[in-house]
């Protein structure tokens, strides 16, 4: 059987940014206002296609253990690399990012067979198939190579037509009974069905234009997205998810975060599950699915846990509990900055709301923003992470991470082993928080000094995140969380 994982066979040597550029290409006229990219992988160090291909035994089996180690950490070099920049030393080479997340996010148990992943992974293709098939019914846009931008409907199901496209909408009804896609995604109203639809069907209809909105303003300063198709690819797979989860639906923010994922798998429905796994990372981070009651909607099979980040309404309820256990996390380590920003009236720490809710994309630059991610997913790896999220909440629970043994942990990355091997249980004490109550607390000086009022915070923040070392600050992450752990046990 051929490896299905990682077959680019690009294998990396010195690299600079001019391969970074060819993975990535930014759009000429966009260079200026891009941030500066920091990553670049080195042979060596980095992840290579070659390593990774040799992390799996013949039949497929992958040295998990191997993998987190190399991407953590890299290869220590003699005394003459030391000052390299510490972007240089770690993370995953460009060719082969796509098929390693699918296994740091928990789409593959990394104990599987070559055969047995090839199995699931046409078992999901079909199953994403039968799901767009579904939309297509309500939306024919969808997969039509087009995506919606203006609204389609109104809120009691009516379908809201442009007076400046009737001529061509007479003209298609004569033609078929289903609207057929337009050359331009603005005449979107050929794109949905007349029929009135159900409540369900009425609700996602109202996103599809938000989602085309949001697709428009995705990445665009990426030559990637400078062709229609691939934004089309990245609204459907939105829309297919909105319409699986509807008891989340879409919501801003979700575009930053599968964005990446259609730019690294090339195909759409191994992306789709791929951004599932990260929606559920969003949420749950290690943590095995809760037994909440499961829901008479088709999506209770798929989502036995709840994406809290991106919860609709009038507050988004994961971030607010997230931002929550920030602030308790700062008054543990760090009472008086927490005291001086509770003075300033920052105590809710909606400051850092944004970062949180997609993971700092708006903090780095592109290519930056991909090597945290990595490195934050492997330092929160369980290898119990697949189980949790294939078998039903019941046998999940059996699995959790309190059986464990020195095997297991080896598995782990370096966060989530520590909360095993003290049984901390806060499914909100993501690394990303104590990433975001690391950057605080290392600036402690420069907050109680300049720090006047909230415009301050907000703008030190941004001077101060618009400078991190990605590695580094993991790094101080996990120094704060096992100081954090300390105190808790005296508590």
């Amino acid at each position: 059987m051929v490896c299905c994982e990682g077959s680019t066979g690009i294998l990396m040597k010195n690299s600079s940014n001019g391969e970074i550029d060819s993975f990535y290409a930014i759009r000429p006229e966009c260079k200026a206002d891009v941030p500066k990219t920091r990553f670049k992988p080195r042979a060596g160090k980095t992840l290579s296609a070659r390593r990774w291909h040799a992390a799996f035994s013949q039949d497929g089996h992958l040295d998990i253990e191997k993998v987190l180690r190399r991407i953590q950490r890299g290869k220590k070099h003699r005394e003459v690399f030391q000052k390299i920049d510490q972007w240089n030393k770690r993370g995953v080479h460009p060719s082969i990012k796509g098929v390693v997340w699918e296994f740091l996010l928990g789409c593959f148990d990394p104990n599987s067979t070559f055969d047995e992943r090839n199995q699931l992974r046409q078992q999901r293709r079909q199953q994403y198939g039968a799901l767009k098939a579904e939309c297509q019914k309500v939306a024919p846009a969808i997969g039509s190579g087009k995506f919606i931008t203006t609204p389609v409907i109104t809120k009691n199901g009516r379908p809201i037509h442009d007076p400046s496209t009737t001529d061509n909408l007479q003209d298609d009804k004569r033609a078929t009974s289903t609207p057929s896609p337009f050359d331009s995604p603005k005449h979107d109203e050929e794109h949905v069905n007349d029929a009135v639809p159900d409540k369900k069907g009425i609700q996602w209809k109202l996103m599809l234009h938000q989602i085309g909105l949001d697709v428009v303003r995705s990445d665009r300063a990426l030559v990637f997205y400078e062709s229609e198709a691939n934004q089309a690819k990245l609204w459907d797979v939105l829309s297919v998810y909105a319409w699986l989860d509807n008891e989340i639906g879409y919501c801003q923010g979700m575009n930053d975060i599968c964005s990446p994922m259609i730019i690294l798998i090339e195909n759409e429905a191994d992306a789709f599950w791929c951004f599932e796994r990260a929606m559920r990372r969003l949420s749950l981070n290690s943590c095995p699915p809760s037994s909440s009651s499961s829901s008479s909607s088709s999506s209770s099979s798929f989502f036995p846990t709840k994406r809290e980040n991106f919860r609709c309404g009038t507050s988004f309820i994961g971030v607010q509990s997230q931002l929550s256990t920030l602030s308790e996390i700062l008054k543990a380590v760090d009472p008086k900055l927490h005291q001086h920003l509770e003075d300033l009236d920052g105590g809710e720490y909606l400051f850092a709301f944004r970062m949180l809710m997609v993971l700092f994309r708006r903090e780095f630059s592109f290519v930056d923003a991909l090597y945290l991610w990595e490195l934050m997913w492997a330092m929160e790896y369980n290898p119990n992470m697949f189980s949790s999220y294939e078998e039903s909440s019941a046998s999940a629970d059996k699995s959790s991470t309190h059986d464990t043994n020195d095997k297991l942990l080896k598995k782990c990355g370096k966060f989530e082993r520590k909360n095993v091997k003290t049984g901390y249980k806060d499914r909100h004490s993501s690394l990303a928080v104590f990433l975001v109550a690391s950057v605080l607390s290392t600036k402690n000086k420069r907050f109680l000094k300049e720090a006047k009022g909230l415009d301050d915070v907000v703008k030190i923040l941004g001077d101060v995140t618009g400078n991190l070392d990605a590695k580094k600050a993991c790094n101080e992450a996990l120094k704060l969380h096992k100081k954090y752990l300390n105190k808790a046990k005296k508590l």
